[in-house]
């Protein structure tokens, strides 16, 4: 900086250089206004400038505007666009934050029927630890459809109206969450497409039914849908809700991935009618969803409330979503199956990736099983104790591609769900701001002006395509690696680097069950499965979540 500059700033700080400069334009642009009739637009522009100025020196809130009048708006408005610059300009293809360019365009690609496939060779580092690929066969096979499905409800509980469940379905998203239009579009899709459509803890709304796409209706500690006045279970209003033939499956939300541990407040100024009308609750009030259930508070009861779930909906599949966080909560609940005999017909492993759900950023990124560890947890007990054929398993948490999942199946999953990739599908622009209600696309917000922007009809094709052209790619890889269905992967079909000069399958890397080797391990005559089992196993009780001494 040139001396006499920094001389001048001693005595006149540079920082309040843009409003003297407006100061002095007011007063020229007054004056050559008066004298020549001329510069009344700059008089006007430059006063609005210098109040401005002194507005910023004046107010008590912000200290960077007090220091540098009218420049420090800058800083805000650089700070506002700043995920957007980094996103369109700055960020990598294969940065996820939380999912990549690449990750996206492979989304809208495939919603829009576009080409997906990619020239010149892959940009991923093969040689960098943690490469993942799919062992591939000399011997392809060939599968005449890629409508994978699977039985959810036929391993031996009260169920008698089992679900015939495509392996890639709609993760649970609430209407309140996401707009009508976005309901609609995503049940439009899922009826053309045949696959299943979570409600979300919000309950079945008129946006749900309209389409008439199959519904799992996730049923969470709020009981929207089915609660009494003041918030508690309501079995009559349950079963007018559970036996709508629309209605396929039922699943007892514990704990989701993004926030896990944490309830919620939707407050009453954006509880509209609509919002009301599906949740069961009065128009303008706050609707809570507190961090535990009120219908049990053992394991016993759980399965107890998820038996008369069963009964009450006329035999329709019952199951829970949870995300991992106390495994000794995990292990008692199993417990209590054993000692009641009762199973749910399906369990759900959210992932600790999951995000549709805004959260503190602690419990974002410091609370909650990442989904390989959860998934695994849930299948090595299953597994271990010869119990793995009554309950088929879901999993969520960052799946997009085909090789998602295939590597879920991998670990043990029966089918997987997916909330983002269907938003990404509806036209999502990982913009972040979904719980501001300012949605730039129409998906997240109940301004009816924003999402009108969001077309029913073009969205509910690209959610039906994106499903489609998901479970074609599934297919070739299944044809790939020489298989005839997607269950038939295994650990040992995924591959990882593990360092620049070592692989590893995942059957040799990971900790995984063999049939009845807890059983075994129980009575002393097999190692246990993972040391976790040997920490808490025989502390887990069926008639409480807490360990015992």
């Amino acid at each position: 900086m040139p001396a006499w500059l920094i001389r001048l700033n001693e005595h006149v700080p540079i920082r309040y250089g843009a409003w003297v400069l407006a100061v002095c334009l007011t007063l020229a642009g007054w004056w050559q206004w008066a004298t020549t009739g001329r510069w009344l637009w700059v008089a006007m522009l430059a006063s609005l400038l210098a109040y401005q100025g002194i507005r910023d020196m004046r107010q008590r809130k912000r200290a960077v505007l007090r220091n540098y009048p009218l420049l420090g708006h800058l800083r805000y408005l650089l700070e506002f666009i700043r995920p957007e610059i980094r996103q369109y300009f700055i960020e990598g293809d294969s940065e996820a934050a939380p999912f990549s360019r690449q990750q996206r365009s492979l989304v809208y690609q495939r919603a829009k029927g576009d080409p997906d496939k990619r020239p010149f060779g892959t940009q991923r580092d093969v040689g960098a630890a943690g490469y993942e690929w799919l062992s591939h066969s000399m011997s392809p096979t060939h599968i005449d459809s890629a409508d994978f499905r699977v039985t959810i409800g036929g391993g031996g509980t009260s169920c008698t109206q089992p679900y015939q469940a495509s392996l890639f379905n709609i993760s649970a998203m609430s209407f309140g969450a996401l707009s009508a239009n976005a309901i609609l579009a995503l049940n439009t899709g899922a009826r053309k497409g045949g696959f299943a459509h979570d409600t979300g803890e919000g309950s079945v709304s008129r946006y749900h039914r309209g389409p008439g796409g199959d519904l799992i209706w996730e049923i969470g500690s709020g009981y929207f849908g089915c609660r009494t006045p003041d918030g508690r279970f309501d079995a009559d209003r349950f079963v007018d809700n559970a036996r709508d033939p629309q209605v396929k499956m039922i699943e007892l939300k514990i704990s989701q991935g993004a926030k896990p541990g944490h309830g919620g407040v939707l407050p009453g100024p954006k509880v509209t009618a609509e919002i009301a009308e599906a949740r069961g609750v009065e128009q303008g009030t706050d609707c809570v969803s507190p961090a535990s259930h009120s219908a049990f508070s053992t394991p016993i009861e759980m399965m107890q409330f998820i038996e008369r779930l069963r009964q009450l909906s006329g035999g329709k599949p019952v199951g829970f979503k949870f995300c991992i966080g106390h495994p000794w909560e995990w292990f008692a609940m199993v417990k209590a199956m054993r000692e009641t005999g009762i199973w749910p017909d399906f369990i759900v492993v959210d992932g600790a990736e999951g995000g549709t759900g805004a959260a503190p950023l602690e419990f974002t990124d410091h609370v909650g099983a990442p989904l390989q560890e959860g998934l695994l947890l849930v299948r090595n007990t299953l597994v271990g104790l010869n119990e793995r054929h009554r309950v088929k398993i879901g999993c969520a948490g960052k799946v997009i591609s085909a090789f998602d999942i295939a590597r879920m199946m991998a670990l043990g999953a029966d089918w997987c769900n997916s909330a983002r990739g269907f938003m990404f599908a509806l036209g999502c622009i990982q913009a972040q701001a979904c719980h501001t209600g300012h949605c730039p696309t129409g998906v997240t917000t109940q301004d009816s002006v924003r999402q009108r922007a969001l077309v029913v009809g073009d969205k509910a094709e690209r959610v039906y395509s994106f499903h489609h052209n998901t479970l074609h790619a599934l297919k070739e890889l299944v044809q790939a690696a020489g298989l005839h269905d997607p269950h038939e992967i295994t650990a040992d079909h995924i591959v990882r680097r593990v360092s620049s000069h070592e692989v590893r399958r995942l059957s040799h890397l990971l900790p995984l069950a063999q049939p009845g080797q807890l059983l075994a391990a129980e009575q002393g005559e097999a190692a246990w499965p993972q040391a976790v089992f040997e920490e808490y196993w025989r502390r887990a009780r069926a008639d409480s979540f807490h360990l015992s001494p």
